[in-house]
């Protein structure tokens, strides 16, 4: 104390261990749900680990909240000393501890990944682990994806699908609703495209009838063809003409690469406009000298 200082000064600058806990309150962090923290990791125990990420208490995160595989043991993905990003899943308690996850900052990057994959129009392996009434489920990137009946190569014996990896595509991506679906038969389908071209006879099956057109299987590739390429006369009635289960011979007029699809034409192979109305069967049975002929003629031309 100086010579000018009273007793009354002294009680004015002192700070005691209680007035520096209480600012260290006022300036002390919140931790709230949803917010991404860094932490070191400081002890594990039998359903989980203790991470400190500069507040009061250590946080703490559950075994289910460590990884999305379930793969590997906590030593592994959680080493001792080893810093991480998490996310607060839970607000502080009455002891000032917030839980952890890192399981949803992995589903999260998941859903970006299966998103940027699917926008590319690129294809992914498929784990299958389970079959029900519809088709198969499996994991892609960690999340469950699901593969309609429909969209498979292999239809019938779907517990023999169960443990395999399936190349399939993302025909719908819906992180709001969880849904990813997608198809293995159109990767087969594109590959089989892949080999066709335009101008090519091919032999098929009606398999479907519409006012505008039919739909030709040919051998696992469908195309349409529409009723104006079914023949150079005047025709709108596709629907009676031909019948569900009818061969037919096609010629690819058109190969849309990006949607996976062929149009088809029968007009080609007509001498004159309404042949194929007149007399279908010998248009198909004589369907290869008649491509070849009109090649030909636009080789002439």
């Amino acid at each position: 104390m100086t010579p000018n200082s009273s007793p009354s000064d002294k009680s004015k600058s002192s700070f005691s261990m209680d007035d520096f806990a209480q600012a260290l309150d006022r300036y002390d962090y919140q931790f709230e749900k949803g917010q991404i923290v860094r932490g070191r990791v400081d002890q594990h125990t039998s359903d989980g680990a203790y991470v400190d990420i500069g507040a009061k208490s250590s946080a703490f995160i559950p075994l289910k909240e460590i990884s999305l595989s379930n793969e590997g043991s906590i030593a592994e993905i959680l080493p001792i000393d080893s810093e991480l990003d998490f996310l607060i899943i839970r607000g502080q308690d009455a002891e000032g501890q917030v839980t952890l996850s890192l399981r949803q900052l992995q589903i999260e990057k998941a859903w970006e990944t299966v998103s940027e994959i699917a926008d590319s129009g690129k294809s992914v392996q498929v784990r299958v682990t389970g079959v029900n009434k519809g088709g198969v489920t499996g994991e892609v990137e960690g999340l469950r994806g699901f593969i309609p009946r429909s969209h498979l190569v292999e239809k019938n014996d779907l517990d023999s699908l169960v443990g395999q990896l399936l190349t399939a595509t993302f025909i719908q991506v819906d992180r709001e609703n969880n849904k990813l679906v997608l198809s293995q038969r159109e990767i087969a389908r594109a590959a089989a495209i892949s080999q066709l071209a335009v101008g090519k006879l091919l032999s098929g099956t009606v398999v479907k009838l519409q006012p505008y057109g039919v739909f030709v299987d040919c051998g696992g590739v469908t195309g349409l063809l529409h009723a104006k390429q079914v023949t150079g006369a005047s025709f709108n009635s596709p629907m009676t003409f031909f019948k569900v289960g009818q061969p037919i011979k096609v010629v690819i007029a058109e190969i849309d690469d990006y949607k996976n699809r062929i149009s088809l034409s029968t007009k080609i192979l007509e001498n004159h406009p309404g042949e194929i109305l007149e007399n279908f069967d010998e248009v198909m049975e004589t369907a290869e000298e008649r491509l070849e002929g009109a090649r030909e003629k636009l080789t002439e031309s």
